[in-house]
């Protein structure tokens, strides 16, 4: 990530700042999470409506915020952090109003997918109007304060998310729109210019083909459970998927300034941390929806009512995610990522072996809540921090960028898996408790391979730190530990 210069007169507060940018990356964050518990309502609203065509609500989102944030960030280096902020803010703000008005399925997914064009532009651009506005000695408490504005919207999301669907789904999308026009106006008056810095034209061709390519292969999974896997919209969705996305490693391969910057892969522990992450973000992202089928639909509970349930574990988040950087400083960031996966897989496993159509909230529901959450406050920080030490500065941009891909690019698969295995036409009445119990078996496997990875993980870290101690009397790295570091 590239630090810009400010060309603006220096007096605008770091607090000011702080505040517009966390209030940004706050909206972007709980939209990730709101739009779940309004699910119900939206089909509801949408007669004829199935689970498949709905869960493009959430992964039209994903996976164009997946495939621009990348780029997002060298266009900001390119136009300047503040400008591109500001027009993203616009966007998101714009396109939330269209969301909450759409008269059909389609256009209300075309606006999440703008929208998600919006909150790509505004975060890594907030991150960096961060780092400007703040002294070398604050900017770590100011990022912490920053970062953990991810963790309050995702408590926030499932009951902010039911009160708000109480009235009608529609304010799901429009509460961000005061919020949104209130932060851009501060920010027209407030935040300081910026100089560019980057050079190159950005892959745009390449963050499409991350888009067709994550988008064909989500299709294709949505659809098997009605149409099998021999039928033509599958197999040609599969096909669209391996072309696009083959065609976008062979560019980032090629182009100086790529979509994805595949180099930082060479580091082993980079690599094995984002396929931890795309396994356990699938588990994550399918967790949501299954839930609330199940306590809107199969106990028969009120929107705010399952939005209160689900808070619990995102709770646990907020506390746990404080204490994940003082065991990863212990033990390693691969051994804290893998108990991590392995409790969030815990909670499914409870789920699927207590749960039935009879309400039970504190032995069944609450117990796998808690378990997850300890999970995800585990796992999401530590997994995120691998860039900082295993890369040097000058890739901790590349790499930070690719592992929120692999986060995003998870959650796609995570839905789409989840509606093959629960099917399109389910709405979770209790006589379809043996469909979410396959549901919940799926986010435990998710976690249990996220586990393994992290596994692998911690291996590449112990090779790291050997070759680390011995680089002055024994350069040649040992057959068990061939890692590289990237330079």
């Amino acid at each position: 990530m590239s630090t810009t210069g400010t060309t603006g007169t220096g007096t605008t507060s770091p607090r000011t700042v702080l505040l517009i940018t966390s209030a940004a990356a706050f909206l972007s964050s709980l939209d990730l999470f709101i739009v779940n518990i309004a699910f119900p309502d939206i089909r509801a609203d949408f007669p004829g409506t199935d689970l498949g065509a709905l869960s493009w609500v959430l992964n039209g989102y994903t996976v164009v915020f997946a495939a621009f944030l990348a780029l997002a960030g060298r266009l900001a280096d390119r136009a300047g952090h503040r400008r591109v902020f500001l027009v993203g803010l616009a966007v998101f703000t714009l396109a939330s109003a269209a969301c909450a008005v759409a008269p059909s399925v389609a256009l209300l997914v075309a606006a999440r997918a703008v929208q998600a064009l919006g909150a790509a532009l505004v975060t890594p651009t907030s991150l960096s109007l961060l780092l400007t506005a703040f002294p070398a000695d604050r900017r770590a408490h100011a990022v912490g304060a920053w970062a953990s504005i991810g963790a309050i919207a995702a408590a926030l999301g499932p009951p902010l998310g039911g009160l708000l669907v109480e009235a009608s789904w529609h304010w799901v999308f429009l509460v961000n729109v005061p919020v949104g026009l209130l932060a851009l106006v501060a920010g027209l008056r407030a935040l300081p210019s910026t100089t560019p810095t980057g050079s190159g034209r950005p892959d745009v061709l390449g963050a499409v083909g991350l888009v067709v390519g994550v988008g064909a292969l989500a299709f294709a999974l949505v659809r098997v459970a009605d149409l099998g896997w021999r039928a033509a919209p599958v197999v040609a969705g599969v096909i669209v998927a391996v072309l696009a996305l083959g065609g976008v490693v062979l560019r980032s391969r090629r182009h100086p300034v790529p979509a994805l910057d595949l180099a930082v892969l060479r580091t082993p522990v980079v690599g094995l941390a984002a396929l931890a992450m795309l396994a356990f973000s699938t588990g994550f992202a399918g967790m949501l929806v299954v839930n609330v089928l199940y306590l809107t639909a199969t106990w028969g509970w009120s929107a705010p009512a399952a939005g209160l349930a689900l808070a619990v574990g995102p709770l646990v988040v907020v506390g746990v995610s404080r204490l994940s950087g003082h065991l990863t400083a212990r033990i390693g960031i691969g051994p804290v990522a893998a108990v991590g996966a392995l409790l969030f897989a815990a909670g499914p496993t409870w789920w699927a072996l207590r749960l039935d159509a009879t309400p039970d909230y504190a032995v069944g529901m609450l117990p796998g809540q808690l378990a997850t959450g300890l999970g995800v406050g585990l796992v999401l920080p530590t997994l995120s921090s691998v860039v900082g030490v295993a890369l040097p500065a000058h890739r901790w941009g590349s790499g930070s960028s690719l592992i929120t891909t692999a986060r995003q690019v998870g959650s796609v698969l995570g839905v789409a898996l989840l509606v093959s295995v629960i099917g399109t036409a389910t709405t979770g009445r209790p006589d379809e408790i043996g469909l979410l119990r396959g549901g919940w078996v799926l986010l435990a496997a998710a976690g249990a391979v996220a586990a393994v990875a992290a596994l692998g993980l911690a291996r590449a870290e112990r090779c790291a730190a050997r070759a680390a101690r011995s680089v002055t009397t024994d350069p040649v790295p040992s057959a068990d530990c061939p890692a590289r570091r990237v330079g």
